[in-house]
C-alpha cells in the first residue's frame, strides 16, 4: 500500500506537521519510512488510527508521557486508564469550582452594593478524644475553642507528640485578630508554624529512646470570625456539614485509596476493605507533602460542623453519624455519643472528634 507524505497524512488525522515531528521525536508516532537522504518522513494508512487517537487525547488535556503509555496499551486496558485520567481532571476541576465559588462570594462581600446584614453569630462547642479498644495508646489530639476546632491523627513512634505540637502550634489563632479577608494567609502562616513543629519532634533519634524519625500527623482545622470559618486540611480526618437537616463531607481525603476512587479504579465499597486504605499521599512530617487544602465558608446560624478523625468515620456508617447530629441538641452530648459508638463497634483505631454548633447571638 502506498505510503502517505507527511502533509497527506497530517491533513487526514488532523495533526500538523509540526506535531508529527515532535511525536516522532519523543517515539509516540514513528514513520512508516525516512528517506535516509533527505529525512522526508512518510507514513502508512493503517497508522491512522493511532494518530487521530493521540488527537483526541491531546484534546483532553493528556499530557504527552501518558498518551505514550495509553498507545502502547491493548483497547481494554486503554480504555481504562482514559476513564481513570479523566476522573481526576474532573476531580481537580471540582476543586478549582469550589476556590472559584469561594473568590466569588468573598469579592462580593467587598460589594457595599451587595451587602448583607446579619444577626452576630458565635460557636457552641466540644471536643472529645478517645483511645479506642486496641491501641495501647492515644495518638489523636482534639481541641475545640472559642476560635480555633482541630484534629490531629498523629502516626509513628512519637506520633502522639508531633500531633499535639500541630495542634499546639495553631492554639497562638484564638488570641491572634485576621480581618475575614486574611483568615486564610493567617491560617496557612500557622500551618507553617505547624509543620516546624512537627519536623521537631521528627529530629533524628538522639538516643533517649522511641523512633522519631517516621513520625507526623494529620491535620485539619478550622478558624472562626464571627461569620466565616477558614478550614485548612492535610490527611484522612474529616469536616462534616449538617446543614438544614443535611449531612456534607466537605473535605477530601488525601489517602492512597481515595484517590484510586477518583480515578475511577476503586469503588467506595471496595475501598473500605483495601489493605492500604490508612496510607496517606499528604501529611505533617519529614519527606512528607505538606500541601494543605485551603478554603473558606460562609457559615449559617443552625449549622453544625464535626471534625473526626478516621477512626470514627472508618467504623461508623454515615447514616449513624447523620442521625446522632441531627438527634443530639448539645456539643458535649454528641461527641460522647458518637465516641460511644465507634466503641460498640470495636474501635481499632483512636477516635477523636469536635461538634461546633453556629448559633445566633442572644
Amino acid at each position: 500500500m502506498e505510503l502517505l507524505t507527511i502533509g497527506a497524512f497530517a491533513k487526514a488525522s488532523r495533526l500538523s506537521p509540526k506535531a508529527l515531528r515532535l511525536y516522532d521525536e519523543l517515539g509516540l508516532l514513528t514513520p512508516a519510512r525516512v528517506d535516509p537522504d533527505t529525512g522526508y518522513r512518510r507514513y502508512a494508512p493503517e497508522q491512522l488510527e493511532q494518530a487521530r487517537l493521540v488527537a483526541w487525547l491531546r484534546r483532553l488535556g493528556m499530557p504527552l508521557a501518558r498518551i505514550r503509555q495509553v498507545c502502547a496499551m491493548d483497547p481494554g486496558e486503554a480504555a481504562g486508564e482514559i476513564r481513570a485520567y479523566w476522573a481526576r481532571v474532573e476531580a481537580d476541576t471540582a476543586a478549582r469550582r469550589d476556590l472559584a465559588a469561594f473568590l466569588v462570594d468573598h469579592l462580593t462581600g467587598k460589594d457595599p452594593t451587595m451587602s448583607r446584614t446579619t444577626a452576630p453569630l458565635s460557636l457552641r462547642y466540644a471536643a472529645l478524644s478517645d483511645a479506642g479498644r486496641v491501641r495501647p495508646s492515644n495518638q489523636d489530639t482534639a481541641y475545640a475553642g472559642s476560635r480555633l476546632l482541630a484534629v490531629a491523627d498523629g502516626y509513628g513512634g512519637r506520633g502522639a507528640l508531633a500531633g499535639a505540637a500541630a495542634v499546639d502550634a495553631l492554639r497562638s489563632l484564638e488570641s491572634e485578630t485576621a480581618p475575614a479577608g486574611d483568615l486564610l494567609n493567617a491560617l496557612e502562616d500557622a500551618l507553617g508554624r505547624a509543620e516546624r513543629a512537627v519536623h521537631g519532634v521528627s529530629a533524628p533519634d538522639d538516643g533517649t529512646g522511641g523512633d522519631s524519625t517516621d513520625a507526623g500527623t494529620t491535620l485539619t482545622a478550622m478558624l472562626w470570625t464571627g461569620s466565616q470559618l477558614a478550614l485548612v486540611h492535610i490527611g484522612d480526618s474529616r469536616v462534616h456539614l449538617l446543614r438544614d437537616g443535611k449531612l456534607f463531607q466537605i473535605t477530601h481525603d488525601h489517602t492512597v485509596v481515595q484517590s484510586l476512587i477518583d480515578e475511577g479504579r476503586l469503588t467506595p465499597e471496595e475501598a473500605a476493605s483495601h489493605p492500604q486504605r490508612s496510607l496517606l499521599l499528604r501529611a505533617l512530617g519529614r519527606g512528607a507533602d505538606s500541601t494543605p487544602d485551603l478554603r473558606q465558608h460562609d457559615a449559617r446560624a443552625g449549622d453544625r460542623y464535626l471534625l473526626c478523625s478516621d477512626g470514627l468515620s472508618t467504623v461508623v456508617p454515615a447514616g449513624d453519624i447523620h442521625r446522632v447530629l441531627t438527634d443530639t441538641p448539645e456539643p458535649e452530648a454528641a461527641v460522647r455519643e458518637l465516641v460511644d459508638l465507634a466503641n460498640a463497634s470495636g474501635s481499632p483505631d483512636n477516635v477523636s472528634c469536635v461538634v461546633a454548633d453556629v448559633v445566633a447571638q442572644a
